[in-house]
């Protein structure tokens, strides 16, 4: 059965070695790069799990990029058809981000926008995102972000689901969100939040399927199976140990598709 990844990035030196990410170095025992790693290498990990499309995204925080729009351009012409584009802004210059977001759908042919807000460590209710958000309804893009805690040695609050992800969907109820991570450990606010609104979804990015809570596989067998889409956060966690133990969570066929590829196909119009 196909897969597409909604949530992965190919890493950068500058990624890959900020100090940001010391506890998920340690948790994973991964080492930072020493060299630039080959796009062949992200889609051979691809390979491994049959993901068919990743959804690779840049990296945009307050001291610059560490995975630039143009980078990802590169990487995605370098895969094989296998890449799209996510497309990164900077949130502190908001005319020159809508522009930006623009030339990377228009130009590069991004497929959505994500913003991590511990990054900038703004909540998604701050004024500089709405430019952003409105940009995205009239692109008819999605916009996607991190919720739950941090991993990395930055602050949780931004993640929470209420009332942040809540007041955007009711501020632009046009908008089209894929709120990554799962949002432990505030997942049941996090699925509230999807039911009361048509256009909130939830990827599984950062978590392989074993450590999902029980109240989200709760939620992806019965009502919320059009609304959970499967995110590995490659590099972090590859596509093939995320989903190592999937037939543990007793999903039906369709249920299985709809997860794996049907609701990412269908939300970022793949």
């Amino acid at each position: 059965m196909p897969v597409i990844d909604a949530w992965m990035q190919h890493p950068t030196l500058r990624l890959s070695s900020h100090e940001m990410f010391a506890s998920l170095r340690r948790w994973t025992g991964q080492r930072p790069l020493e060299e630039p790693l080959p796009v062949e290498a992200t889609v051979s990990a691809m390979a491994a799990a049959g993901v068919e499309i990743g959804l690779s995204a840049a990296w945009y925080g307050p001291q610059g990029p560490l995975i630039s729009n143009d980078e990802v351009a590169e990487c995605v012409a370098r895969s094989g058809g296998r890449l799209r584009g996510v497309a990164g802004a900077d949130l502190t210059r908001p005319v020159q981000a809508v522009r930006e977001l623009r030339r990377a759908v228009a130009e590069l042919g991004f497929v959505a926008l994500r913003i991590i807000p511990w990054l900038w460590q703004l909540p998604p209710t701050d004024r500089l995102y709405y430019p952003l958000y409105a940009a995205c309804v009239d692109l008819g893009i999605p916009f996607c972000t991190q919720v739950g805690h941090t991993g990395p040695l930055r602050p949780s609050e931004t993640g929470r689901p209420i009332p942040y992800i809540d007041q955007v969907a009711l501020d632009f109820p046009e908008l089209t969100l894929v709120c990554g991570h799962i949002g432990h450990p505030w997942t049941t606010e996090m699925i509230a939040v999807a039911d009361k609104h048509a256009n909130v979804h939830i990827d599984t990015s950062a978590y392989t399927t074993r450590r999902y809570p029980p109240e989200l596989v709760d939620y992806l067998r019965g009502r919320g199976r059009r609304k959970v889409l499967f995110g590995s956060n490659h590099p972090m966690i590859t596509p093939a140990r995320a989903l190592e133990h999937l037939g543990e969570l007793g999903l039906d066929e369709e249920t299985t598709e709809l997860f794996l590829s049907g609701n990412a196909r269908r939300v970022f119009r793949l």
